[in-house]
Order: C-alpha cells, then sequence, then structure tokens
C-alpha cells in the first residue's frame, strides 16, 4: 500500500477548459466477439455500424480474426498495432460479445486485453464513450453487457447509460445479414442515437472529464524526483 507522509497539496477547484468544438464526424470503433462465418455479433455490429454512418459517424469495425492470444513477445504484431492504433483513434466505442457460458467470449476478450489503460502518455480508452451489446442463443440476458461494463469501467470509459441485449439471434436477421425490423432493433437505434449524442458532448472535454487529483499528485511527485533528492512521493518523506 502507498504511504503518505505530511500533509496532501491543497485541492484546487476544476475549472471548466475553453472549448472549440470539434466540427469533424465523430470517430466510432466497433468491436465484436465471434469467429463463426455467420457471426450474429458481426451482424448486430454491422446493423449498429449502418445506424451510426446514417447519423454522421465516422465508422471503422476491427475483424478480430488474425489477432494472436495474449501473450508475451507479440506487442508488435501488426493486428496488435493496428487494434491499439484504432483505439487510439477513436473518440467512441461499440462492443458486442455473445454470451456464452454465462459470460463475454474469449475472443472479445482479447481484444481488450491487448489495449493497455497506457502506451507511453498515450491512454487509449480513457475517457471515451462506450456502448454494450450482447446477442444470445436462447431468452433474454444480460450476463455479457454486465461484464463489458465492468470492462469499460476498469479501461476508464465512459459508458452510456442505455444497452442492448437480442435474445434467439438466429432469428433477428435476415439471410443477407440485415436485422429484421423488430423491438429489438428499435433498441439498437436508441442505443446508437444515445451513443452519438454523448460522444458530441463529451469528445473535446474528455481529458477534463478524466483529470484524477491522485494522477496529478504522482505526476507532480515524478517530474521533481532527481537523484540528490529522492523522497517526495512514497515513504521515507513523501508529499
Amino acid at each position: 500500500m502507498s504511504v503518505h507522509y505530511g500533509s496532501p497539496p491543497p485541492l484546487g477547484r476544476p475549472t471548466f477548459p475553453e472549448l472549440t468544438p470539434s466540427t469533424h464526424p465523430p470517430r466510432i470503433l466497433m468491436l465484436y466477439g465471434s469467429l463463426r462465418d455467420r457471426s450474429y455479433s458481426r451482424l448486430l455490429t454491422e446493423e449498429a455500424g449502418r445506424i451510426l454512418t446514417d447519423l454522421g459517424c465516422e465508422v471503422r469495425i476491427y475483424d478480430p480474426r488474425d489477432l494472436p492470444v495474449k501473450g508475451p513477445g507479440l506487442d508488435e504484431h501488426p493486428e496488435v498495432l493496428r487494434l491499439r492504433e484504432l483505439s487510439a483513434w477513436s473518440e467512441g466505442q461499440v462492443w458486442c460479445s455473445p454470451e456464452m457460458h454465462g459470460a463475454i467470449t474469449g475472443v472479445f476478450k482479447n481484444q481488450i486485453d491487448w489495449i493497455p489503460l497506457a502506451i507511453g502518455a498515450v491512454r487509449p480508452t480513457q475517457g471515451r464513450t462506450l456502448a454494450v451489446m450482447q446477442v444470445s442463443g436462447g431468452s433474454q440476458s444480460f450476463n455479457a453487457v454486465n461484464t463489458l461494463r465492468l470492462l469499460g469501467r476498469w479501461m476508464r470509459m465512459l459508458t452510456i447509460p442505455n444497452q442492448s441485449s437480442v435474445a434467439k439471434a438466429y432469428e433477428e436477421f435476415h439471410e443477407d445479414g440485415r436485422m429484421k425490423d423488430s423491438a429489438y432493433r428499435d433498441r439498437v437505434v436508441d442505443v446508437m442515437e444515445e451513443l452519438y449524442k454523448f460522444t458530441l458532448l463529451t469528445r473535446d472535454l474528455r481529458d477534463f472529464l478524466v483529470d484524477r487529483y491522485s494522477e496529478r499528485r504522482e505526476a507532480e511527485a515524478k517530474a521533481a524526483l532527481d537523484p540528490s533528492n529522492p523522497k517526495h512521493r512514497l515513504a521515507g518523506e513523501g508529499l
């Protein structure tokens, strides 16, 4: 456990930044969690992508088929680099996983495992908006979206309130892969509209919204640290 000595630095009141609103289309990255030829999580992701495009977003869907299983020595793999670049490019994300054995699939979790909380000074997920969806082969369930929300919180993302869970997904798509007109599709539209709005509202405030007192304090301590005066942060005579 970290140990602090002395009085903590004063806490300043957050100051709302002056903004010049962005005018480019919101950039949305979409991830799905199945490798099947007829993957319903992919079909749902593609349907949601079409909706986002109609709303005015720039959409990119990541294909996980060639992504290696998370392991040492693979950080420079082309697909790992591509996934990380797309995450850093994005202003919002959509995650969609099948529910398997009451949880998300390994295919989906592997993608998140490859995206670190920080790459140097770049945080590829922090402060980005997130919408979560799942497909089920049986009755409606929320196990997968609940797990996705947990992951989103861990990745420091702004997960929107609404979500989509499509039961008996094999009944909800036409042969050409388009989603049937239904209450399930209406909910997907609801979720994508909400993601679009939340992304517009927060993308220019991302750094402000996720700025943390503890991280500012640690950064200041590291900046002050030097070989002749090492007692600035933890143990000894820290802050």
